[in-house]
């Protein structure tokens, strides 16, 4: 497996600024445990409740971006609500509903460092995007409440970018209305007055609540959401903090299915569509909690429901964005077998054509390459052996399985971005970080102290400007460090 995880950089693998928003907030809705349209719809009601404040058309439209990524950071921080709750995602839909029990563990001693995870990583997502320097901001300081009692700062008041209050409220009215009534979202929005947004706001949203509502079944486009090109892997990116192990996993995937498309002889926008679809192909992935994939052992008939789930998420996701559509249907057959055995729609070898089954080969090649919490990766050489055997069981094709392997031997494509930006030993330390290791398990592994591992983070936080591992991941994935 070549070692570079990086997606050639020549490919263009790029999306208009708005397509990957929009991806970003479905993945958000799935990993808090909402629809796939509340952030669509909150950012809509964010961007009426900024007009009727008398914001102009740039701080509304700042508010419906806010709006729309304010879940972005949640996949960064999915394995402390998974601590925390038992189950991440009915967990913080719980939190989001007002419905966790009398004696939920949630403190803000337990909260504020994920808080602070979930603030940065989204702050960095909008830097990553090229959006406004208010939306980075405002997505810096989401979780913040008027009276301070917030998080990651305790911001105060005017301290608080007046975006988040617009994302906030809109977000209580949208999801209390959907959930309760109209008449329970107004009473609880009128009694966060002076907590969570300022009273003059929470009395103009309570009093036009109604006609709020009403307009969200009224169309709306995205001609002014941005539209400059930004990378597709972004997205990937983003998804596979929710389990630190699968880091870059998405971004090898389409590097392989690249090459192996390109070995079958298929035509570049066939290739381009491969290399896309892996790198949406984990958006399903993010409804499906935390607990799940890190149990012990199989998973129950439970865990395989939810699972199953994943890649049919996956094809909704392009079914609401699309620009997206072929590239979300491809991505998902990923786990697709010949003999009917994969999911989510059971399809056999008569359903499956040449790109299916290269995704499907190239996905299971990359993942046996990497490790997992249960296993050891595996040498180049065991994983094509272990991809024959499903090729005797008839569950991979014989020929999408052997250009997979000649393209895992191929030379590696595209260059670090920023290769001098770490030492060779801070790239190594922020590799064993990214996989969700300790300082200690980092250090038994280097033959290194815990404290000098210690010593190599610190340097690698200073040099990447950012304070926690998850931002640290993303922004080294992006860079083509890791």
């Amino acid at each position: 497996m070549p070692s570079d995880n990086s997606v050639p950089h020549d490919c263009p693998l790029v999306v208009p600024a708005h397509v990957a928003i929009r991806a970003l907030a479905i993945a958000g809705d799935l990993s808090m445990g909402q629809p796939t349209d509340q952030s669509a719809r909150s950012a809509r009601l964010a961007g009426h409740i900024a007009a009727l404040d008398g914001a102009d058309g740039a701080g509304a439209l700042h508010a419906r971006l806010v709006a729309l990524l304010r879940w972005s950071g949640c996949t960064a921080n999915a394995s402390g609500f998974a601590a925390l709750l038992g189950d991440d995602v009915a967990g913080r839909n719980a939190m989001l509903r007002h419905a966790l029990p009398p004696d939920h563990p949630l403190t803000f001693s337990n909260v504020e460092p994920l808080a602070r995870i979930h603030c940065e990583v989204a702050g960095d997502v909008a830097r990553m995007l090229g959006l406004p320097a208010q939306v980075e901001t405002g997505l810096r300081h989401v979780w913040e409440h008027y009276d301070g009692s917030g998080a990651p700062q305790r911001l105060r008041a005017q301290a608080i970018p007046q975006a988040v209050y617009y994302a906030s409220v809109a977000g209580d009215l949208e999801i209390m209305a959907r959930t309760h009534d109209a008449a329970t979202a107004v009473r609880m929005i009128r009694g966060w007055a002076d907590i969570r947004y300022p009273a003059a706001l929470a009395a103009l949203v309570a009093g036009q609540a109604a006609a709020l509502l009403t307009q969200l079944d009224a169309p709306e486009t995205d001609a002014a959401l941005p539209a400059h090109e930004v990378p597709l892997s972004i997205v990937a990116d983003l998804i596979e903090l929710k389990l630190p192990w699968l880091a870059g996993y998405s971004r090898r995937v389409a590097e392989l299915a690249l090459r192996a498309a390109e070995l079958a002889g298929l035509a570049p926008p066939q290739q381009q569509r491969l290399a896309r679809a892996a790198l949406v192909h984990g958006i399903g992935r993010a409804s499906v909690p935390n607990t799940v994939w890190e149990r012990n052992g199989k998973p129950d008939s439970a865990d395989w429901e939810k699972i199953r789930l994943a890649p049919y998420w996956t094809a909704r996701c392009g079914a609401l964005v699309p620009e997206l559509r072929e590239e979300a249907a491809l991505a998902s057959h990923m786990y697709e077998r010949l003999d009917g055995s994969g999911y989510f729609r059971s399809l056999d070898k008569d359903a499956l054509g040449l790109p299916q089954r290269l995704l499907a080969a190239a996905g299971a090649y990359a993942a046996l390459c990497a490790p997992r919490p249960w296993r050891a990766a595996y040498a180049s050489e065991d994983a094509a052996q272990l991809l024959e055997q499903e090729v005797q069981a008839g569950r991979l094709d014989a020929q999408a399985t052997g250009l997979v392997i000649a393209a895992a031997g191929g030379a590696v494509g595209g260059a670090p971005v920023r290769k001098g930006l770490l030492s060779e030993r801070e790239v190594e330390v922020l590799r064993r970080i990214s996989l969700g290791e300790s300082n200690k398990e980092a250090a038994r592994v280097m033959q290194i102290s815990p404290s000098t591992v210690r010593t190599h983070i610190e340097s690698i936080f200073r040099k990447l400007e950012c304070s926690t591992r998850a931002a640290a991941t993303l922004k080294g994935l992006t860079l083509g460090l890791i």
